[in-house]
C-alpha cells in the first residue's frame, strides 16, 4: 500500500460567523439601555456615525421610525398576520434607504460653520433660556462610611480609639453588622478585646442605631433601648426570635406572660425596627424601567403597538462627508473609510431589523394573550417559544433573544415581554390547558379569602383547584405557595388564632 502526498478538491457547505452577523445577534439580546451605550461607543469609534438629533424629520421617515402597529386580536391565523403587511417592506420602506440621503447641510461635520450656526443669544449654545434651579440639582448620596467617619470625629478623640473605631467601620458588612471574629479584631489590632468591645458600644448609638452588631437580636436590642422599650416582656420575645418566625404565638404568649392583645403591640413595634440599618445607604438607586414597546387600546376594541422613541438610538450615514473625505485620502485612508462607511450602514440596518424584530415578536405576543390583557392574570394563555416563532416565521433563539431584557407598557402595567410564556397545567376534563401563572393568582385568591376557622391545607387547595378543572399536585401546590411566600396551613393558623 503506496503513501504519500495527495491533492484532492472537495465542496461542503459550513455557517460562517462575520462580525456583523454577530454584531446583529448581540444587538437583538442586548436591553434598550446597552444598545445605548454600544451605540455612543460606535459614535466615538466612526467618523461616518451621527446622532440623528433633528426634530423636523420629514414626514415619511418619521412614519417609518415610529411605526404604529394594529394588532387584531379577534381573528386571523397567525402565520398570515405575523406575514401581512402591517410592517413596512424591506425592499420598499424608508428603514432600508440611503440615509445619505437624507444628510442635511448643517449638520456637525460641517466643521466651523456648524459650530457658529446655533452661537449666540437665545441659540442652543447659551444659557439665557436655561431656566433651572440650584434645587433641581439632586444631592449626592453619602455613604454609610462617610456618615460615620464624621460622627467618629466628633464623639471620640482618643487617636488609639479612633483608629479602633476606623477599622471596626472598614469591617462592617453591607447591612451595618460587625461578623468579624472579635478575636481576630484585637489580634490584627494588638489591643485587648475589652477595649475594642468599650469602643464598639460607643459606636452602637452612632446614627443610625443598631450599627456595629453581632447579631440580629443585639441589632433590634439596641433600637428598642434607644426607644426606651425595652422591657423584660420585650427581652423575653427578642430571645425566642425563631418562634416568631415560625408564627407560634401561643408559645410566646406563655413565654413572654402577655395576652394576645399585647403580644400584637409587642410584635407591631418590632416590625417598626430596622434589621439593616446599613442597607439604605450605599445601596444603589434603583433604575426604573423604561419599556421598549407602548401598547394602547383603539376604538374599535384592538390594540396599537408603538415602538418607544425613547429607546430608539438614532443614527445617521454621513455621505456627505465620506465624499469629501475620500478624494483627498491616499490608497490605506480610502480602505480605511470604506470600511468605516460599511460598518455604518450595517450598524444602522441592524437597528432597523432589531426594531422591526421586536415589533413583531410583541405583536404576535399580544395576539395570543389577549384575554390577559382584557380580563386579567387569571386569563392567561400556556404559552412557549415555539408558539410564537412558528407564528412568526423565526427560529426560537430569536425569540428568545427578542424577549430578553425588553419590556412592554400595557394598560394593565409594565411587563416583561418573558412573562406572558408560561408553562401548561392539564384540565382535568381534557379541556384548554391552564397557564402556571394564573394557577399561582388563584392560589394566592385562595388563600387571601381564608377565615380564621377555614384554612386551607395545600391537599384542601388541591381539592379546590380541581373543582374548577385544574389538575394539580400537591408538590405543585407547594411549590407555588413558597414562591408566593405563603406560609403553611398551620402556621397561618396559628397567625389567624392570635389575631382572632
Amino acid at each position: 500500500m503506496a503513501m504519500g502526498p495527495r491533492l484532492d478538491l472537495r465542496q461542503s457547505q459550513s455557517l460562517v460567523m462575520t462580525p456583523q452577523l454577530r454584531q446583529a445577534i448581540k444587538l437583538l439580546q442586548f436591553s434598550n439601555m446597552e444598545v445605548n451605550a454600544f451605540v455612543e461607543e460606535e459614535l466615538e469609534r466612526n467618523p461616518l456615525l451621527e446622532r440623528d438629533e433633528r426634530s423636523d424629520a420629514p414626514a415619511d421617515e418619521r412614519a417609518a421610525l415610529d411605526q404604529i402597529l394594529p394588532v387584531e386580536t379577534i381573528s386571523g391565523d397567525a402565520a398570515d398576520f405575523a406575514g401581512s403587511d402591517v410592517m413596512p417592506d424591506s425592499a420598499a420602506s424608508p428603514l432600508d434607504s440611503d440615509h445619505g440621503e437624507t444628510y442635511e447641510p448643517g449638520s456637525p461635520s460641517d466643521g466651523e460653520a456648524y459650530a457658529h450656526a446655533g452661537s449666540g443669544k437665545g441659540g442652543a449654545q447659551d444659557f439665557f433660556d436655561d431656566d433651572r434651579g440650584i434645587e433641581d440639582i439632586a444631592e449626592p448620596r453619602r455613604s454609610l462610611r462617610d456618615h460615620l467617619g464624621e460622627q467618629l470625629r466628633l464623639n471620640i478623640t482618643d487617636p488609639v480609639d479612633r483608629m479602633i473605631g476606623a477599622y471596626l467601620i472598614a469591617l462592617l458588612c453591607p447591612a451595618g453588622r460587625l461578623t468579624a471574629d472579635p478575636a481576630a479584631i484585637a489580634q490584627a489590632m494588638g489591643v485587648p478585646p475589652e477595649r475594642i468591645e468599650a469602643v464598639r458600644a460607643r459606636m452602637m448609638h452612632f446614627d443610625p442605631v443598631g450599627l456595629f452588631a453581632r447579631s440580629l437580636k443585639e441589632c433590634l436590642v439596641e433600637q428598642l433601648r434607644e426607644r426606651n422599650r425595652l422591657d423584660p416582656a420585650m427581652a423575653a420575645l427578642l430571645e425566642h426570635l425563631d418562634l416568631l418566625a415560625g408564627r407560634d404565638m401561643r408559645r410566646l404568649m406563655t413565654i413572654c406572660e402577655v395576652d394576645a392583645e399585647d403580644l400584637k403591640d409587642m410584635i407591631a413595634e418590632i416590625r417598626e425596627l430596622d434589621p439593616k440599618p446599613g442597607a439604605g445607604f450605599d445601596s444603589e438607586t434603583p433604575i426604573s424601567v423604561i419599556p421598549d414597546v407602548l401598547m394602547r387600546a383603539l376604538p374599535d376594541g384592538s390594540w396599537a403597538l408603538e415602538l418607544n422613541p425613547e429607546t430608539m438610538p438614532r443614527v445617521l450615514v454621513n455621505q456627505s462627508f465620506y465624499a469629501r473625505a475620500v478624494v483627498r485620502a491616499d490608497k490605506s485612508e480610502k480602505t480605511f473609510m470604506q470600511e468605516q462607511l460599511q460598518t455604518a450602514n450595517w450598524l444602522v440596518k441592524s437597528l432597523q431589523q432589531r426594531a422591526q424584530t421586536i415589533m413583531k415578536v410583541a405583536a404576535e405576543i399580544v395576539r395570543q394573550q389577549d384575554g390577559f390583557f382584557r380580563r386579567g392574570v387569571g386569563y392567561l394563555r400556556p404559552l412557549i417559544l415555539r408558539d410564537v416563532a412558528t407564528a412568526v416565521e423565526m427560529h426560537e433563539s430569536t425569540v428568545s433573544r427578542v424577549t430578553a431584557n425588553k419590556y412592554i407598557a400595557t394598560p394593565r402595567g409594565t411587563f416583561e415581554l418573558k412573562y406572558f410564556f408560561t408553562t401548561a397545567i392539564n384540565a382535568t376534563n381534557g379541556g384548554e390547558q391552564h397557564s402556571s401563572e394564573a394557577v399561582r393568582s388563584r392560589i394566592k385568591l385562595l388563600v387571601d379569602a381564608e377565615q380564621t376557622n377555614t384554612i386551607l391545607s395545600d391537599d384542601a387547595i388541591v381539592q379546590a383547584l380541581r373543582k374548577e378543572g385544574i389538575d394539580i399536585a400537591r408538590r405543585t401546590v407547594a411549590k407555588y405557595r413558597d414562591a408566593l411566600h405563603i406560609p403553611s396551613s398551620v402556621q397561618r393558623k396559628r397567625e389567624k388564632s392570635v389575631s382572632a
